[in-house]
C-alpha cells in the first residue's frame, strides 16, 4: 500500500497468539485490551481432556497436533476443519523436513569445497615449495658451476704463469 490509500484492497488477516504464560494484563492487573477482536488463549492453562466446544477443539488441536497420528486421529478430531488443519500441520512438518533435508545437504556441499579448497590450498603450497627447492637447487648448482669456472681459470692462470716462468729461465740459459 502507498500512503493515503484506502483499506479496501487488504485481505483479512487472522492471527493466533499462542502464550507460554498469561500475559493478558499488565503489571497492574488492568486488561490490555478493553474491546477488540482478538483473544489470547494460553496453552500451558488448558487442561481440558475432553472437548466440548470448538474452542477446546482448536486449543486441544495447538496443544497436542504434532503428537497426532494423521491416519487415525481422535474423535475430537474428526471434523473438516480439523482434518485440514492436520494436513496442513504435516504438510508444514514434511516442509520443515525437506529444509533440514535440503540444509543439511547444502551444509555437507560447503564442507566437500572447503575441504576441496584445502586440500588445493595444500597442493598448491606444495607446488611453491618444490618450486623453492628446485630453484634453490639451481642456483646452487649455478654456484658450484661458477666455482668450477672460476678454479678453472685459476688453474689455467697458473699453467700460463708456470709457462711464462718456464719460458723465461730457458730464455735465461740460452743467453
Amino acid at each position: 500500500m502507498q500512503s493515503g490509500q484506502g483499506y479496501g484492497p487488504l485481505c483479512p488477516i487472522y492471527a493466533i497468539g499462542l502464550l507460554g504464560e498469561d500475559r493478558r494484563r499488565d503489571d497492574r492487573g488492568r486488561p490490555l485490551l478493553d474491546h477488540g477482536g482478538i483473544s489470547l488463549f494460553a496453552l500451558n492453562t488448558f487442561a481440558a481432556e475432553r472437548v466440548e466446544t470448538e474452542q477446546e477443539r482448536w486449543l486441544k488441536f495447538f496443544r497436542d497436533g504434532e503428537r497426532l497420528d494423521d491416519t487415525a486421529l481422535p474423535v475430537w478430531m474428526q471434523t473438516a476443519e480439523m482434518r485440514q488443519a492436520m494436513s496442513t500441520l504435516k504438510a508444514f512438518s514434511e516442509k520443515e523436513r525437506a529444509d533440514h533435508a535440503y540444509q543439511a545437504r547444502q551444509n555437507f556441499l560447503r564442507e566437500q569445497q572447503s575441504i576441496r579448497s584445502a586440500r588445493e590450498d595444500a597442493r598448491a603450497a606444495r607446488a611453491a615449495a618444490e618450486r623453492e627447492k628446485e630453484a634453490e637447487r639451481q642456483a646452487k648448482e649455478a654456484a658450484l658451476q661458477a666455482q668450477e669456472a672460476e678454479r678453472q681459470a685459476k688453474d689455467e692462470a697458473l699453467a700460463e704463469v708456470e709457462r711464462l716462468k718456464a719460458l723465461l729461465q730457458g730464455q735465461g740459459t740460452v743467453r
